[in-house]
């Protein structure tokens, strides 16, 4: 019986690639004996590419497209992508043709494989021989090496495109912004296990890179965010409340010190008397203590909508659920199970 694959293709204006990504990714499919739903989702292109999409899948009744009024970005494609997909299986491909269709099976493998550390639930694409220019290439190392001693999850290709995943892992990740490279990242945060496994690279044919200088320090700052959200997203208090408070306690004892020198230096006679005013050290407290008050308060408030908004998704994720055979569906627990 054929296994169930849904492959979701987020693009902008890839329209040459599209009919050999379709036919590469069919003929993989058939190879493999996978039930194919292939998932097209055009964000926002300007040069033609839904044309192409709609005759695929007038064509060929496993495509579907999915169109953007405008440019939303790559993690709402990839969002509306998982949201359509139909299968336990998930895989997702760039359209440039850089990545290679005929790696889909070897990280589907993966994720079946339960011999040693086994099985896992995200499997990422580690592209060793990258055809990309060499600047990419090294910040990209760099990009990775830090993401993965920030996050402790060790990969060596986080933005790598071609990646499958099992569903309920999904289930479990909002993606918003540019948080699409972090995806495995987001799982392991759940409880879900990552892993990668080397693929083949191409050399890209058509278009051109839609990543730019800017991107740098826009990753570095979703590192930043991630991060946070991983280790701090429902207790902030507990991050900006420690800076807030060692701040503030550093400028208050400085103010202290600051104080008791003033009425020492008027009470013991012969002392010049010290005038806070002139003494920088007292400017350097009040900041101290008024940036201790601010992280203070915006980690209260942090507090505040973590425990607000915490009650629509669960703190928690549960693998399965062992009962006695003969307990009545009424008594089960009701917990947040992801799907089989």
């Amino acid at each position: 019986m054929p296994r169930p694959l849904t492959v979701v293709v987020p693009l902008l204006d890839e329209a040459p690639s599209l009919r050999e990504l379709h036919r590469q990714i069919t003929a993989m499919a058939e190879a493999n004996d996978y039930d194919l739903q292939l998932l097209m989702i055009d964000d926002g292109s300007t040069d033609g590419s839904w044309d192409v999409i709609s005759e695929l899948s007038g064509a060929d009744p496993r495509v579907m497209g999915i169109r953007f009024r405008r440019n939303f970005g790559k993690a709402a494609a990839l969002s509306a992508g998982f949201e359509a997909a139909e299968a336990s299986v998930i895989v997702t491909i760039d359209a440039d043709l850089q990545d290679d269709p005929a790696e889909i099976p070897k990280l589907i493998e993966k994720l079946d494989d339960d011999s040693g550390d086994g099985p896992y639930d995200v499997v990422s694409g580690w592209k060793v021989d990258r055809k990309d220019p060499w600047t990419r290439r090294w910040l990209s190392k760099a990009f990775n090496a830090l993401l993965s001693r920030l996050s402790g999850v060790e990969l060596h290709d986080h933005n790598c495109g071609l990646k499958a995943y099992r569903s309920e892992a999904l289930d479990e990740v909002q993606l918003y912004g540019e948080l699409h490279r972090f995806v495995p990242v987001l799982a392991a945060a759940r409880g879900y296990r990552p892993t990668e496994v080397p693929v083949h690279h191409r050399p890209r044919v058509h278009g051109k890179s839609k990543y730019g200088a800017s991107r740098i320090m826009k990753g570095f700052m979703d590192l930043l965010t991630i991060k946070f959200l991983t280790g701090f997203g429902e207790r902030p208090q507990h991050f900006l409340g420690s800076i807030g408070l060692a701040s503030f306690l550093i400028g208050a004892v400085w103010l202290g010190v600051l104080a008791a020198r003033w009425v020492v230096s008027r009470l013991a006679p012969g002392l010049e008397a010290v005038h806070l005013h002139e003494t920088a050290a007292l400017y350097y407290s009040l900041a101290l203590c008024l940036v201790g008050s601010q992280f203070l308060s915006v980690g209260l408030l942090g507090a505040m909508l973590a425990a607000f908004f915490s009650s629509e998704h669960a703190s928690y994720s549960v693998a399965e659920i062992a009962s006695h055979p003969h307990t009545a569906p009424a008594e089960q627990p009701k917990l947040d199970v992801p799907h089989e």
